[in-house]
């Protein structure tokens, strides 16, 4: 198969419009080739195209950033004599000077299928500023490699953020190139938008279920380490709004979680008791491991690691990471009713909501967990009719 970027390269005819324009590229580390160059170089080398500046998300261009929260600078592009502009460092949005460097920006960017992952508000920003200046915006589509299933609530409005770029669930299970028109659509813009698109992307196939295994993996963040953390991921990074590890600091960030002093045994069998439909298709396995840096740095932590590896026990359409960590979180109240759950602190610059809160597009999921009264069945209530909707809503821009 061809994704979007390869597809560019290769046919002239697909560039011929960009013909006397200035171009820009949206990029970070997992914007290569399949031979796994990456897309600036790549660009830079086509005779046909002006490339005239480059753009950075969170993590940097080229991946200088490891953590949450560390911005980037602007920068020259040491190679290609470039400016490359930072949407993570003192802006989030491309500002006027920014924009006046091109005419039609290329964004090319790995997904993970998860609302709070930052480039699906990154493009959301350009193409809300490519409206008001006039500029096109292309999207070199990659795979979801989460696939098409769609989990949790939807955003509720006044909740938007830099991890909440609109009303979805945070699985949504569609690519860059497809939320770009749900954007264009939802918000009402007037923008020249395109999708370069994957030729032979088969979201729903096995192995990989959204990711062709015969490419390489790129980290398209530093903790997005494999396919088997895109596939947890959507319930993991809740992980980021609690006092519990995800496992940064480890060799399987965001594949397992934990903390000093967990029964973890008594952890899986209340789970398996409470609701045990919410853990089907993967295997929970009961761990400890000791974080090098980040929460609990140098403490030993008592944790499970969510196993979606193996084909034999991988099932993509029972897998529901989401339920799996609130399940988790609902465990740990009843094994110690006041455990210090929720982080309070400064997340994505944040500073008047919990980080549970804004992952989750408002209280509900944090309500549900700190009520020792409310079951699956309540959560399950609010939450699938949000994902029917979403299921119905998406249907219009799906290209593939």
């Amino acid at each position: 198969m061809q994704f979007g970027l390869d597809r560019f390269l290769q046919d002239p005819a697909l560039r011929a419009p960009l013909k006397g324009q200035r171009v820009a590229l949206l990029a970070h580390p997992a914007s290569v080739t399949r031979e796994l160059t990456h897309a600036l170089d790549a660009l830079a080398a086509l005779p046909d195209v002006t490339l005239s500046a480059a753009f950075g998300p969170q993590h940097g261009l080229r991946g200088d950033k490891q953590d949450n929260m560390v911005e980037s600078p602007d920068y020259l592009d040491p190679r290609l004599g470039v400016p490359v502009f930072s949407l993570y460092g003192k802006v989030r949005r491309p500002t006027d000077a920014m924009m006046d460097n091109f005419d039609v920006l290329l964004v090319d960017l790995q997904d993970l299928g998860c609302r709070i992952y930052t480039f699906i508000t990154t493009l959301r920003y350009v193409l809300e500023a490519a409206a008001q200046h006039g500029k096109a915006v292309w999207v070199l589509d990659r795979p979801n490699p989460a696939g098409r299933p769609v989990e949790g609530m939807t955003l509720r409005a006044g909740w938007e953020s830099f991890v909440g770029a609109g009303p979805m669930p945070m699985r949504h299970g569609m690519t860059m190139g497809e939320l770009g028109h749900w954007f264009v659509a939802h918000l009402g813009l007037q923008v020249d938008y395109r999708v370069i698109t994957m030729e032979g992307w088969v979201p729903d196939g096995g192995p990989g279920y959204g990711w062709p295994i015969e490419r390489t993996w790129v980290n398209p963040s530093p903790n997005a380490a494999n396919l088997w953390m895109a596939r947890a991921y959507a319930g993991t990074v809740m992980l980021e709004g609690t006092t519990l590890s995800e496992g940064r600091g480890t060799t399987r960030p965001l594949e397992l979680f934990g903390a000093p002093g967990i029964d973890t045994r008594r952890l899986l069998t209340d789970m398996r008791r409470i609701a045990p439909q919410w853990l089907r298709g993967c295997v929970l396995r009961e761990c400890f491991f000791e974080p090098t840096f980040h929460k609990h740095a140098g403490e030993l932590c008592a944790g499970v690691q969510i196993h979606v590896e193996d084909p034999t026990h991988y099932d993509h359409t029972a897998f529901q990471p989401w339920r799996l960590q609130a399940l988790a979180f609902k465990a740990l109240r009843l094994q110690t009713r006041d455990y210090p759950l929720w982080r309070d602190f400064a997340y994505e610059y944040e500073h008047d909501r919990l980080a549970i809160d804004l992952i989750n597009g408002g209280p509900a999921l944090r309500e549900w967990v700190d009520n020792p009264g409310a079951t699956p069945a309540d959560l399950d209530a609010i939450t699938r009719a949000d994902e029917t909707a979403w299921a119905v809503e998406r249907e219009p821009h799906l290209l593939y």
